[in-house]
């Protein structure tokens, strides 16, 4: 009688095909994460350039920049008078009063800080009014420069990015920075008038730490020629 030969696989051929397949699907989500997490940087880049052209448009109407949101939850400005309220200068972007989404890329709510004498609705801004925002950023070799003229910034809005350190959720609560060389995005949390923005990086030895902060600021000059312009200024 002939013996028939069980045919299929061994144990080790199944566990050599599963290894395989891990290593497949790996290198498929790999890049759909990527891909997943630039979309997420585009939308928050689009979201902010929609706020800065809002800003230059709430200026031409009114003839100063609008003050921070109210709260979390609420997008209005919080203005007291012709002054912003309890004087606050940084605070959350008033996306209510702007008409804009309340949330970056990663459900952050959106940080704006203006110039007190830009947003003093009894006292129109002029062309000499002074700015007191700086933006700064690493050269070639590492050093922290001024990205824009010193003081020269009527406002600024940041995106504390995927890690969030800095940055609020959508209820108001405070990421905690879980970083201890982040200087750079610790700067953009902690100050009303000093920003970075530079190159993102995981890199914890690059200069001024890992950073993936967006930051986009209001131009003087593109907001005097925009009122100009309009008849608006002088």
């Amino acid at each position: 009688m002939k013996k028939h030969r069980q045919s299929g696989f061994t144990l080790v051929e199944i566990a050599i095909v599963l290894v395989i397949v891990g290593l497949m699907i790996g290198g498929l989500l790999t890049p759909l994460s990527m891909q997943l997490e630039q979309r997420k940087i585009t939308e928050t880049q689009k979201t902010m350039e929609d706020a800065r052209e809002a800003l230059t448009g709430f200026a031409l109407r009114n003839g100063y920049l609008p003050c921070p949101a109210i709260s979390a939850s609420n997008g209005l400005e919080a203005r007291d008078g012709n002054r912003c309220a309890g004087e606050r200068r940084s605070g959350y972007l008033p996306w209510a009063t702007l008409g804009l989404g309340k949330l970056d890329g990663w459900n952050h709510l959106f940080r704006y800080s203006v110039t007190p004498a830009f947003s003093d609705s009894g006292a129109l801004f002029t062309l000499r009014t002074p700015r007191d925002i700086t933006v700064a950023t690493r050269d070639a070799s590492g050093q922290l420069v001024a990205a824009t003229g010193v003081n020269d910034i009527p406002a600024v809005i940041v995106s504390h990015g995927k890690n969030g350190y800095g940055a609020s959720n959508e209820l108001g609560g405070l990421i905690a920075n879980a970083a201890s060389n982040n200087s750079d995005e610790r700067i953009n949390a902690g100050s009303d008038t000093q920003f970075v923005s530079r190159y993102a990086t995981d890199t914890a030895t690059a200069p001024g730490g890992p950073f993936d902060d967006i930051v986009v600021w209001l131009s003087p000059n593109i907001l005097y020629n925009r009122m100009v312009a309009a008849q608006k200024l002088p």
